[in-house]
Formats: structure tokens, C-alpha cells, sequence
């Protein structure tokens, strides 16, 4: 990332943004640019209204264009009612929203986060996503992140490095479908069921029990099957009594663990 950013230049190889070399071209690349450090340290005691101002100004961002796009940036990041706050006396969800304003201020490409939900409770994360999200309309967006939650609810592309090394690159979807539990049947029931009748259904690969669920099986289901119309058939004739059932798109963190011990 911070090659990409240009802070440290390759060893080797290049990066380009949109035809412009990083290294050789940094003003022209730099300006498709927006970037929003890990913990990043902002002027403590100005305003909010006052970082953007300041960012909308280095950026080049003049006149009319700067008052709309100030506008424009509140708006997408939901900032109105602290526009006048200190930076320091914020919470540090609105210390993320205020990074991430003040790197699209100027409109650009490509925008690169750097960890945005890092030190977020759960609401403030699926706020910040669902933030990210609207923003990912107009622009690419390169997250950084070791959460696999944060990958499956976010992004559409996963780049997985490895000690620097890239060892794959797949839509979400593909991922998924590496997992041994993509497509997996998970059943719920208040009363023991037939693990036999189960078992033998077309597609089955095996059976695990949950022990951390009281009455949960998984169905794991053979490569290329779909199993759930038959467990749900075989229920209606036996007439089980089952709270959930629920299809298991595959297990990312699975998937992810596994590809690091294959290349280690």
C-alpha cells in the first residue's frame, strides 16, 4: 500500500494508477489517488469543517467546485452535526468517517483504506460499510483488512497476500466455492433425527455434529451438489420438527487458513 501511495519506492517492478507510474509520474498518479492511513493523526484542535477545508485546498479543489464538493463529502460521510466539533473531541467512528472525507475530497479514482474499521464495535463497522459501499459506486476501492466478515460483507474482489505474496485473487463467490463447507446444510431440530436417512441422500459427503449447538447437524455436500431440496423433502415426509435450517455459502476463514498452510 505505501508503494502504491508512493511514501516508499518499488525495489523492483512498478505500479501505475490510470497510466501514470507512481515512481516516475507521483503528481500525475497521485491526483487519482484518495488515502486513508491506519490511526492516521489529524490536527487535534481544529474543526472538522476546517481539515476539509485545509484538504479541498492542497488538492487544488478552488471556488465553487470546493464548495460543492465540501457539501458533496459531508453529505457521503453523514458529518453535518459536528462540522464544528474539534477533531480531538470526536469519537473515534467519526475520526474514521473524517479520514475518509478528507481523501475523497478531490474526487478521486481510487480510493485506498487502510484497516477503516479497526477499533469499531459491531454497529459503527455496519455503519462504515454500508458508507463504503455507497461510495464504491464511482470509485475502486482497495480495503486492507484481516477481518473475513469485513471481506464477505463488503468487497466483490479478494487479493490474498502471503508474505508479501500474492496467492490469490478471486470474486467472493470463488472463494466460497474452495470451502469444504460451501453449500453445506446446517439443521436445527427439537428431536433426534435419522443421521442414516440423512446420510444416503444424493449429494451428501458427510455429517458433523455441532457441539456448541444443542440439536445441530452439518451436512457437508459433495463438489458441484446442491443437497438442500432433498433434506427438505426428507423432512415434510418424516415430519421432523426443526428451528433453523440454513445453507452455508462456504467458510472464508477456512478457505484463507488453508491457503496460508499451503504456502508456507
Amino acid at each position: 500500500m505505501k508503494m502504491m501511495t508512493g511514501l516508499i519506492p518499488p525495489t523492483s517492478g512498478r505500479v501505475e494508477l490510470f497510466g501514470f507510474d507512481v515512481d516516475k509520474q507521483k503528481l500525475q498518479a497521485l491526483r487519482q489517488l484518495g488515502y486513508t492511513p491506519e490511526g492516521a493523526p489529524y490536527y487535534a484542535n481544529t474543526s472538522v469543517h476546517w481539515l476539509l477545508d485545509f484538504a479541498a485546498d492542497i488538492r487544488g479543489v478552488r471556488g465553487v467546485k470546493k464548495s460543492k464538493r465540501l457539501a458533496r463529502t459531508v453529505e457521503q460521510l453523514e458529518l453535518q452535526d459536528i462540522l464544528q466539533h474539534p477533531i480531538d473531541d470526536l469519537s473515534w467512528e467519526f475520526k474514521q468517517r473524517v479520514g475518509i472525507a478528507q481523501a475523497i475530497i478531490h474526487e478521486p479514482k481510487v480510493l485506498i483504506l487502510d484497516a477503516p474499521t479497526s477499533g469499531l464495535d459491531p454497529d459503527q463497522k455496519q455503519k462504515l460499510h454500508s458508507i463504503i459501499k455507497l461510495l464504491s459506486e464511482d470509485k475502486t476501492i482497495i480495503l486492507s483488512t484481516t477481518c473475513t466478515a469485513e471481506i464477505a460483507a463488503i468487497c466483490s474482489r479478494a487479493l490474498v497476500l502471503c508474505d508479501g505474496q500474492l496467492i490469490a485473487d478471486n470474486t467472493i463467490p470463488e472463494l466460497r466455492k474452495r470451502s469444504r463447507y460451501h453449500n453445506a446444510v446446517t439443521i436445527v431440530s427439537e428431536q433426534p433425527l435419522d443421521y442414516l436417512a440423512l446420510a444416503v441422500l444424493p449429494g451428501v459427503a458427510g455429517i458433523e455434529e455441532q457441539i456448541d449447538i444443542p440439536g445441530a447437524i452439518t451436512l457437508l455436500t459433495k463438489p458441484g451438489a446442491t443437497i438442500s431440496p432433498k433434506i427438505n423433502e426428507l423432512i415434510a415426509a418424516r415430519q421432523w420438527v426443526i428451528k433453523h435450517l440454513t445453507v452455508n455459502p462456504g467458510n472464508l476463514d477456512e478457505v484463507i487458513k488453508s491457503m496460508y498452510e499451503k504456502s508456507n
